[in-house]
């Protein structure tokens, strides 16, 4: 199991987000980002692959969009179908594998936020998953998805992380109204590019004792930006832009030093070849 699919991180997923993405990892603008795209890209019908507690999700289909969403763990989508019943709106949410999803129709764009598609932990899933995905679009279809750059002093830190190593990452109001503060140990393995480790939940109450430790299992694997474009080539895609962030700013593709330059969180917009 990882990360997301237990009851208690679903229930809270929100609520730790919120602090995490006002203080790091540049987060401003991702709903409008997506809205955009879906704008763009979107007339054919959307599907948020990955869509966890829904905040692509019910943002554009708050905003009218046709949208479908999807995601492995059946929890996320709970919490995600009783916040889309109580905005009133009725959508399709459907727990599935990205690597064997299907809804039954066709879109023209298909959305992976944030760090879903990293959660794929070998190159296999991905392959799987990306041929599987272009199968779900219209000819001439977009898929977005996210990686981010590797980065040498940070993977070297965590070579020498050990499984109890934890490191304080954040401290945000539970479901239950608690203050929680959330560590975690992740360590890199360079043969086989995955991010292993757990996140630990420390629960207090008003007092400040702890009344509750919870360890949650996590897995990702880090793409490399030469590897990615191999993979959309291989997988019947054709890379038309990567943005650096959710500002607007694009890499210049044909640039090889553009890699050096930042420190980045990579949006790919993939387009269906046919």
């Amino acid at each position: 199991m990882d990360l997301h699919d237990y009851r208690d991180v679903a229930e809270n997923y929100d609520r730790y987000l919120e602090v995490m993405y006002a203080h790091e990892d540049h987060h401003e603008h991702f709903r409008e980002f997506y809205l955009d795209l879906a704008r763009k890209h979107g007339a054919g019908g959307v599907v948020d692959v990955a869509c966890g507690t829904g905040a692509v999700l019910l943002c554009l289909a708050e905003r009218g969009i046709d949208i479908d969403g999807t995601d492995l763990s059946e929890e996320m989508c709970r919490v995600a179908s009783a916040k889309a019943e109580a905005m009133g709106l009725r959508l399709r949410i459907i727990p599935a594998d990205m690597t064997a999803f299907s809804s039954g129709r066709k879109y023209s764009l298909a959305i992976i936020a944030r760090s879903g598609f990293m959660h794929l932990p070998t190159q296999e899933l991905q392959i799987r998953a990306l041929q599987n995905l272009r199968e779900q679009l219209l000819p001439g279809g977009i898929l977005t998805l996210n990686t981010f750059d590797p980065w040498p002093p940070m993977q070297a830190q965590q070579m020498q992380t050990g499984p109890e190593d934890y490191s304080f990452r954040l401290e945000y109001v539970n479901s239950s109204g608690n203050r929680e503060k959330i560590y975690n140990a992740i360590t890199y393995d360079p043969y086989t590019q995955q991010m292993s480790g757990s996140w630990k939940f420390e629960e207090y109450d008003a007092d400040g004792r702890i009344i509750g430790t919870r360890v949650r299992p996590l897995l990702m694997r880090q793409t490399t930006r030469w590897e990615m474009f191999l993979l959309a080539r291989l997988c019947g895609f054709e890379v038309t832009d990567i943005y650096r962030g959710y500002d607007g700013d694009k890499e210049d593709l044909h640039d090889p030093a553009s890699a050096a330059k930042f420190r980045s969180n990579l949006i790919w917009m993939l387009k269906r070849t046919d």
